[in-house]
């Protein structure tokens, strides 16, 4: 028996004893971890961007060595007739296929949201099939169909078939890109413009197209990156002597012709690139901090 005079010592519990364990030596070294799998990945997707952007800036053609900082294959980038020809042949159909395929898209895009659920899935499903096919597939379906023409056109391939085949593949990345905008929007909106009297095409032009227009210039700047870009569809169906960057790149690699203007080039057209998106984005901002500040 205990005497009730000395109650027993009651020991103190323990942390650990309730299944408590300490976790943060590992939770730094996951963190440590985290931030090297970042820097890994930062360097994987930028490393080219930063190899070509300092190879433009290198006097030494030879890419293995770098010899001089300078800006002369910036200044020089016009000098070469075969380059200069293909940057504004890449230009003209990009902006060209960019332009018909932000119109028709935005245009694509209303009628398929205007259409039952049903239609309007099928039609999105129809969209997105050039986007699964591969390039090499587009490319040579392209390529067949416009040879079909060549009895009656004898000179079709050329810029007309680039402009054609780069509006196939970009037109889905516009479609997919208002689709989104017009879901934000109210659905009654079109019409409440059709019952005040505007006319259809007016209506879209004057109350559809500003309150989507977010999303048109996201169609639009994807449309020409992916057009610019573009090499194996572009070699399928262009013609001889109609070569754009990515072609003539391509045929002069190996050979003397392959200047390091290129670099600079792409390098100049990445940093125009970033500072329009840059720029969009600063608009857009100050845009909605005044209409905040009006509510």
């Amino acid at each position: 028996m205990t005497n009730p005079t000395n109650p027993p010592i009651l020991e103190k519990a323990n942390i650990h004893d309730y299944g408590y364990k300490d976790y943060r030596l590992l939770h730094k070294v996951l963190k440590v971890l985290s931030y090297i799998a970042l820097v890994f990945i930062l360097l994987a997707t930028y490393a080219g961007t930063i190899m070509i952007a300092i190879q433009s800036v290198n006097s030494n053609i030879d890419t293995t060595a770098f010899g001089s900082f300078t800006f002369k294959w910036y200044l020089e980038m016009f000098n070469v007739r075969a380059l200069r020809n293909s940057i504004f042949n890449t230009l003209i159909v990009s902006v060209v296929a960019t332009l018909l395929a932000t119109v028709l898209g935005t245009l694509i895009a209303i009628g398929i949201y205007s259409l039952p659920k049903k239609s309007k899935q099928r039609m999105i499903m129809l969209n997105n099939i050039p986007l699964l096919n591969s390039d090499m597939t587009t490319g040579i379906s392209l390529m067949l169909i416009f040879s079909l023409l060549l009895p009656i056109f004898p000179y079709i391939f050329g810029p007309f078939t680039l402009i054609l085949s780069h509006l196939f593949f970009t037109l889905p990345y516009v479609i997919l890109s208002v689709l989104p905008k017009l879901k934000e929007i109210d659905q009654n909106l079109l019409d409440a413009a059709l019952d005040l009297g505007v006319k259809p095409f007016k209506a879209i032009y004057k109350v559809i197209v500003p309150a989507i227009k977010g999303g048109i210039f996201s169609g639009m700047l994807l449309a020409f990156t992916v057009s610019i870009d573009d090499f194996v569809i572009s070699y399928y169906t262009t013609g001889n002597g109609f070569d754009t960057l990515s072609i003539w790149i391509y045929s002069s690699i190996g050979r003397k012709s392959l200047t390091p203007s290129v670099y600079a080039f792409s390098t100049l057209l990445l940093v125009l690139t970033a500072v329009v998106v840059y720029l969009v984005n600063l608009l857009k901002g100050k845009k909605g901090g005044k209409t905040h500040v009006k509510k």
